[in-house]
């Protein structure tokens, strides 16, 4: 054989697995994003993925989908499905349910969920198994916190009203209720829950608040009531009707107080399940992760067009004080 010809059979094969790892590291990640109509994906979340060498247009590609019902969901999932998404990312459990209907092979990461343990979409926080994990910010502890605030601030309280999405996994649904009832009637606390699923009916659940002469509002934290977040603040402060909220964004936005996860801390830590599973890392392997640091805060401004004084014990332990 001839000696450059020799050179030349060497150098291609020293020179293939280096082209082959190239084009490795050049692949571009799919992730799909699904969540309500004019809920994006949080900035904290994309931040920390930048953080940890994931950058948008270099190695990964977001395909979003927007519904404007939890109904359209599952078939968001198909479409992502269909062009062989690599992740798929949501925001609440009630998203999970409807996406795992669609598909027990893509790997789900949900940023912010609520109780898995009981919606039957994981087999265990330590173990979730099948391709679902992420971050729960659910606790039992924190309802109690909340019901107890409200009766710091409002002692009188008596009657409280739940403004819930529908539809959500039943097992949710229903260690939620068992948690608030029990805190709610160690207070002396009645509640009602007012289940909202449709846009446009606000109003109407409202009226049925005031008819039922509701003394307060608690409401859960969700993808479709956050969409809807605006609306139900203007509605509550028409009607003097004092709102917590599940996570501080509420009390932000115009809520008289709101008690819960730090959500920055939880997005971040989202991130880094997305970063395990490309990875390599199964979903069903990687722990349910839980938030550690959590916020109270107050907007005094709501406070103040509801003519009402927030004690100074209860001010004193505010993370974070709107005025």
């Amino acid at each position: 054989m001839d000696r450059r010809a020799l050179l030349a059979g060497i150098a291609s094969v020293v020179a293939a697995p280096r082209a082959t790892g190239a084009q490795s590291a050049r692949k571009v990640w799919r992730i799909g994003w699904i969540s309500i109509t004019g809920i994006p994906r949080p900035d904290t979340f994309d931040r920390a993925l930048n953080d940890l060498g994931w950058v948008e247009g270099k190695n990964i590609a977001f395909e979003n989908r927007y519904v404007s019902s939890p109904a359209g969901i599952q078939q968001a999932t198909e479409e992502l499905v269909r062009v062989r998404i690599d992740i798929i990312l949501t925001i609440s459990t009630g998203h999970a349910e409807q996406i795992l209907k669609a598909t027990r092979t893509t790997p789900v990461i949900v940023l912010a969920s609520g109780e898995l343990g009981s919606s039957g979409l994981v087999a265990s926080l330590g173990r979730p198994g099948g391709n679902l994990t992420g971050m729960q910010i659910y606790a039992p502890e924190l309802m109690g916190k909340r019901l107890q605030l409200l009766r710091e601030v409002l002692p009188g309280v008596s009657r409280l009203v739940i403004l819930r999405p529908g539809p959500l996994p039943a097992g949710l649904v229903n260690a939620y209720l068992q948690m608030t009832d029990e805190t709610a009637g160690k207070l002396g606390i009645r509640t009602r829950y007012v289940v909202f699923e449709t846009p446009g009916t606000l109003r109407s659940l409202f009226a049925g608040i005031v008819r039922e002469r509701d003394e307060a509002l608690l409401v859960w934290s969700h993808p479709f009531t956050r969409a809807h977040g605006r609306e139900i603040l203007d509605l509550a402060i028409k009607h003097r009707l004092p709102v917590i909220g599940e996570v501080g964004e509420w009390a932000k936005q115009g809520s008289l107080l709101a008690y819960g996860p730090n959500m920055d801390e939880v997005f971040r830590q989202a991130a880094t399940y997305v970063d395990r599973v490309l990875r390599g890392a199964k979903p069903g392997d990687l722990p349910i992760g839980q938030p550690t640091t959590f916020e109270l805060v107050i907007n005094l401004k709501t406070a103040k067009a509801l003519a009402l004084t927030i004690p100074q014990s209860v001010l004193g332990r505010a993370d974070q004080v709107i005025e």
